[in-house]
């Protein structure tokens, strides 16, 4: 099916000059162009704190470009060439009353009078940001001309202020004009989970708690803070990744079938899914999550600081670089079925993925034969990343005359069926932004549900009376993650196992 290009619009960058502009959105949006979902009616006005005039930021763009590891693809294209003739700059203080003033001149003399705000800046300047949009009129719509606001995660740092962020943004604008962004839900593989379940009635009829054992979400890194430790160190993996990232992959397992796949539809099971987490008593968060930091090592050959070490981390800090959360969702479809999450940094493998664990078949039928151990469960496998697919794992008879199995697994890799290398994920996001699709975009009761299943871990820890247990960079993560799976005579899938088969199976 032909999908129809954008309308005309300016999409208006807060935090120009940044590194999410330049190494992803505008990426995204010359694959855009290039696969004519974008047209040459697009412009885009660059806002930041930089000096500099119109081909300055042009000119950091284009420089950018070259040097991406592609080779310089993209600032080779035609799209790029076409769309760096749109792109203007406006320098100063976005604080400040004068750069409205300049963004409304611009938008009048713009072809249309349509136009996406996206805040490519620190959180502190989402409320700020569109306060002063709208004492500036350039939240109004009028005249069949939209006005859009596209945001970044972090929404919030716990359940009080993600409340009182969109308190303070929806009475400025209208839910229809926020488009709260999780680049995870960009990602094929994500999007794709939808349509696994309910296109296919052989998983669907299997999803619930009569056949499934168990869920684990997995997001690990292998990177270390880095020079991130300010942020990191305030933050934490708990607010940097689940309640967000990792509660968005849960949602799409976890919600039941939509009454049709519009934007609506779908974002109202995604929040019942997110509503129905079961919220712990102190008691229980205490025994339903640890946590833990990386302490000094090597990983890949090369030296990593204990994160306490790490520039701008309070030495004593208890903030902590991996966590490992047990949840419910208490529905009909998941009674009593662990939902187990954990996300790391300088862990053994970069590796997000989902692993649904089937019941075992009970062992009475194979009795009679030579199988003296229990047969491994089923399990389907939904990579993210870094090796977008989908595997499934059943047992078969191995060759021979006795009756032995042996675990197989039946594997899809988008990039071994369609060419998705030079994708960054954003594209899918910018161009629903543009068309006004707000299906893979979060919305705020679903923001809410998710900061309220997380706040009872983040009151336990405020304490600071136990610190995250140290990890060896490389590693897993700490033992008391294993001891938490262990307990319930389960253990976590091995990171980057799939990856590494399916590329021997593949030479």
């Amino acid at each position: 099916m032909d999908v129809a290009p954008t309308p005309p619009v300016t999409l208006v960058i807060f935090g120009a000059t940044g590194d999410l502009t330049r190494r992803l959105l505008v990426p995204a949006i010359i694959n855009l162009i290039q696969s004519g979902m974008v047209g040459d009616d697009l412009h885009i006005l660059g806002i930041g704190i930089d000096a500099g005039d119109d081909a300055m930021l042009v000119d950091h763009l284009d420089s950018f470009l070259a040097g991406m590891d592609d080779g310089g693809a993209h600032q080779k294209t035609d799209g790029w060439q076409r769309l760096k003739k749109r792109i203007a700059y406006i320098s100063g203080d976005f604080t400040k009353d004068d750069i409205f003033l300049q963004i409304a001149d611009r938008l009048k003399a713009s072809q249309s009078g349509n136009a996406a705000f996206y805040f490519a800046v620190p959180p502190q300047f989402f409320g700020p940001l569109v306060n002063k949009l709208a004492e500036h009129n350039l939240t109004k719509e009028s005249d069949g001309c939209f006005r859009r606001i596209a945001i970044e995660k972090p929404f919030g740092t716990d359940l009080a202020s993600a409340r009182a962020l969109n308190a303070q943004i929806l009475s400025r604008v209208a839910e229809t004009q926020v488009y709260r962004l999780d680049h995870f839900l960009g990602k094929e593989t994500v999007q794709n989970i939808l349509t696994a379940r309910f296109a296919n009635m052989m998983i669907e009829s299997l999803w619930n708690n009569n056949y499934i054992d168990h869920v684990q979400i997995t997001a690990a890194e292998t990177v270390d803070v880095g020079m991130r430790g300010k942020f990191y160190d305030a933050t934490g993996a708990l607010r940097d990744m689940v309640p967000n990232h990792l509660f968005q992959l849960l949602a799409m397992i976890a919600m039941e079938a939509p009454n049709g796949f519009g934007a609506e539809a779908i974002r109202s099971e995604k929040s019942k899914a997110l509503s129905a987490l079961r919220i712990y008593t102190p008691e229980e968060a205490e025994t339903h999550a640890v946590r833990g930091a990386y302490t000094s090592g090597t990983l890949n050959g090369n030296a990593i600081t204990a994160f306490r070490d790490s520039k701008d981390v309070s030495p004593d800090s208890d903030t902590e670089t991996f966590v490992a959360l047990k949840l419910y969702v208490d529905t009909w479809r998941w009674a009593g079925v662990p939902f187990y999450l954990r996300t790391g940094k300088a862990m053994t493998a970069r590796d997000t993925e989902i692993v649904v664990t089937f019941r075992q078949v009970p062992f009475a039928q194979f009795r009679e034969t030579d199988i003296k151990r229990s047969l491994p469960p089923n399990r389907m496998v939904i990579q993210v990343q870094p090796d977008e697919g989908l595997s499934v794992e059943l047992s078969i008879k191995s060759p021979g005359l006795s009756v032995d199995t042996v675990p197989v697994s039946l594997d899809f890799r988008y990039a071994e069926m369609f060419d998705i290398g030079k994708m960054t994920g954003y594209e899918s996001l910018l161009y629903d932004l543009f068309i006004g699709d707000q299906t893979l975009f979060q919305r705020a009761d679903g923001i809410e549900a998710g900061w309220a299943a997380v706040q009872p871990f983040l009151d336990v820890w405020a304490s600071g009376a136990k610190k995250p247990d140290p990890y060896a960079p490389g590693s897993m993560g700490p033992a008391c993650a294993d001891d938490l799976i262990q307990q319930d005579g389960r253990q976590w899938h091995a990171l980057g196992v799939l990856t590494h088969n399916h590329k021997k199976q593949s030479e």
